[in-house]
């Protein structure tokens, strides 16, 4: 039997759904305990799992990502809240110094099994220092797993994985899709794996590879474009590390034409990364340049007109589409 859920409510279901079969998995962070956390992604599970497995924290994210280290070199499964995604700078060190690395240099003697689950994004007015897109900050950091799920079902089955892989995942929820609907029966089967895209839309003109909230929106684009008969192919890749390349090769060598559509600027990013490498080893795959439709490359504006014309817009993702198919 399926239950209708929103994004937001998934989430506590995912996680109390992993307290029950493993003793092992706590739950710490700011607000995550009676508060139900900040943005009341944990509700009742303070009242269910009690304070020694669901523990609040003080305002420090240092300790909370030292924490869920230490605990985690220990036998546990933290999953950690760092509330926005944002405030991974402050713990940056302890993630790219010693979370990822932990695993290499003890040559698999230590094992580090955490999540640090973030709010991340932006179309929610929450200005330049809380609406950032920083899971492309930890792309250069070998070790870590970097998981972006955009709709109730994925964010469900991927947040189990997550807590059941044996590597520090950084898990990023959409704070612009809290809203969205999607039925959830919670079982086995729909636990998503890491690194496995998803084809969301068929398409046989353009490959468009899209997360978060832009895969909504490359998918509106796509209803449009139907109807001046261009085809879109859409492909969510849900983990941009380990990103799942073979998914969009194979789309390619039917459309011969790629598009990115990504939040945030484009340097730097996972959607210029995927671009490279299709380039430098399947060139002759593509009949056009590929195409990354990015954010503009200045901090998000806290202005709601201003923040949605930084966005990349579906009218923005369409007229991108019909430039391309006229190569």
């Amino acid at each position: 039997m399926t239950t209708t859920y929103n994004y937001r409510q998934i989430i506590s279901k995912a996680i109390g759904d992993e307290m029950r079969v493993d003793n092992d998995v706590i739950l710490i962070g700011e607000d995550i305990g009676a508060a139900g956390g900040a943005f009341k992604t944990t509700p009742g599970l303070f009242e269910e799992f009690g304070p020694n497995r669901v523990r609040d924290t003080p305002i420090s994210e240092q300790a909370i990502v030292g924490a869920a280290l230490g605990s985690a070199m220990t036998g546990l499964r933290p999953v950690a809240d760092l509330m926005f995604a944002d405030f991974a700078g402050v713990g940056f060190d302890q993630i790219a110094n010693q979370i990822a690395k932990y695993r290499y240099m003890t040559n698999g003697q230590v094992t580090v099994p955490l999540v640090i689950r973030m709010a991340n994004g932006a179309g929610s007015g929450f200005g330049a220092q809380h609406s950032q897109s920083a899971e492309n900050w930890f792309l250069n950091i070998p070790g870590l797993k970097v998981v972006t799920p955009a709709t109730v079902s994925d964010l469900y089955g991927l947040l189990r994985s997550s807590i059941r892989e044996n590597n520090p995942v950084l898990f990023f929820e959409h704070k612009n899709l809290f809203a969205i609907k999607g039925e959830v029966a919670g079982i086995e089967s729909e636990i998503v794996p890491l690194g496995v895209a998803a084809v969301v839309r068929e398409g046989t003109d353009i490959t468009v590879v899209a997360n978060q909230q832009m895969r909504h929106r490359a998918l509106e684009a796509a209803d449009t474009l139907a109807a001046e008969g261009i085809s879109l192919e859409v492909i969510d890749p849900r983990t941009i590390v380990p990103f799942d390349d073979e998914t969009v090769l194979q789309s390619l060598r039917r459309t011969s034409r790629l598009m990115i559509v990504q939040e945030g600027p484009r340097d730097g990013s996972w959607g210029a990364s995927l671009v490279s490498r299709v380039v430098s080893e399947n060139f002759e795959l593509l009949d056009a340049p590929p195409v990354v439709l990015s954010s503009e490359d200045s901090p998000v504006p806290y202005a709601g007109n201003l923040e949605e014309l930084w966005l990349t817009s579906v009218a923005d993702i369409v007229d991108a589409a019909r430039h391309q198919v006229q190569y």
